[in-house]
């Protein structure tokens, strides 16, 4: 029987894979990588699958599932805390195939500090560079001392220092050059103490009972994070259709300050300014829940599009067409969609 791709997806969908190569080691994924390229073979480097659009037809190439394991710190060992808490930093290297909540919760754990803004996204460690991955004032770029791939197209390990990976807004050197770049491992570079980084987002922020840019303990921004995420529908649940998702669909759009609707968000970013997605969708006449039987926006969250139980991904796909081409036709700026589309388009 064909592995289905839709049992590999956190948004369940997508049709077979024509073949399917686990690859438990670096050597494995490399080795299998390479053979397929030389062989002309179209090729799909799966991990934790949170980020896919799949084609109802499938893909019709070999899939290869990234199930390496391992995190490596370089101590464990930290020195007496300062009067912030902190005890220096700590160098931890981890296997693509991580879960990349597990590893939050683990540097929770373990004091390590910097990333505990970022829990309960769903999928792995190798995918967060790709899309710089950002939530509740943090991105993992801050905190990402090197990336160590394969280069598919001049056949070789590389390893790029974190100012040669093109980080920005949702998106790197990875995402830009896609496909080229499979990542093996990545290296984070994370202070060590017991309070969290500084809060920037005032949701959090108030949630925390503290003021913009105060510290909390590690324990309880994981905490806040992983209840706002909740009650967003965003953090993965089988019994909950609303998890059922891709996270947020849709980037929020960096456009020039003369393009930003009044009344809406905005925030300086990349030489324009960021605005809100959802708050566009919603002033758009698309409300929480707005769809159909199949598939909808989340109930809790205008960002997400849901697979209600028995959607397909040509369900999804007309969704968001409606969706992206209702809020450019309201405000002449058209919606860019953060998840990778396979064998499908929008």
């Amino acid at each position: 029987m064909p592995e289905l791709l839709r049992d590999h997806t956190t948004l369940r969908l997508g049709g077979p894979a024509r073949d399917w190569v686990e690859a438990t080691t670096e050597r494995e994924v490399v080795d299998a990588v390479r053979r397929l390229d030389a062989a002309g073979e179209p090729v799909l480097v799966l991990a934790g699958g949170s980020n896919l659009v799949v084609a109802d037809e499938g893909f019709g190439g070999t899939v290869v599932k990234l199930a390496t394991r391992g995190v490596a710190p370089d101590s464990d060992d930290p020195d007496d805390p300062d009067d912030l808490g902190c005890l220096g930093a700590v160098t931890v290297t981890v296997a693509a195939g991580e879960s990349w909540d597990d590893l939050v919760a683990r540097a929770v754990d373990r004091g390590w500090v910097g990333i505990e803004a970022l829990s309960g996204i769903p999928g792995s460690v190798g995918a967060t560079p790709i899309q710089n991955v950002g939530a509740y004032g943090q991105e993992v770029s801050e905190t990402i001392a090197s990336v160590r791939t394969w280069d598919r197209k001049h056949g070789r390990l590389r390893t790029f220092a974190a100012s040669d990976c093109g980080f920005g807004y949702r998106t790197s050197r990875f995402k830009e050059e896609a496909g080229r770049f499979v990542v093996l491992t990545v290296t984070f570079l994370l202070r060590q103490g017991s309070l969290g980084a500084p809060v920037r987002y005032a949701e959090l922020a108030a949630t925390l009972g503290v003021e913009p840019g105060e510290r909390a303990p590690i324990a309880d921004v994981r905490a806040a994070v992983l209840k706002l995420r909740g009650g967003k529908g965003m953090v993965l649940d089988p019994s909950d259709h609303d998890t059922w998702s891709a996270g947020s669909f849709f980037t929020n759009p960096v456009v020039a300050a003369a393009d930003v609707p009044e009344g809406a968000p905005a925030w300086p970013q990349d030489g324009g300014v960021k605005t809100s997605a959802a708050w566009l969708i919603e002033r758009a006449g698309f409300a929480k829940g707005y769809g159909g039987e199949r598939s909808s926006l989340s109930t809790k969250h205008t960002l997400a599009l849901t697979n209600r139980g028995g959607a397909t991904t040509a369900d999804l796909l007309a969704l968001a067409r409606e969706i992206r081409d209702g809020v450019e036709a309201r405000f002449g700026i058209r919606l860019v969609n953060e998840p990778v589309l396979v064998n499908c388009t929008l």
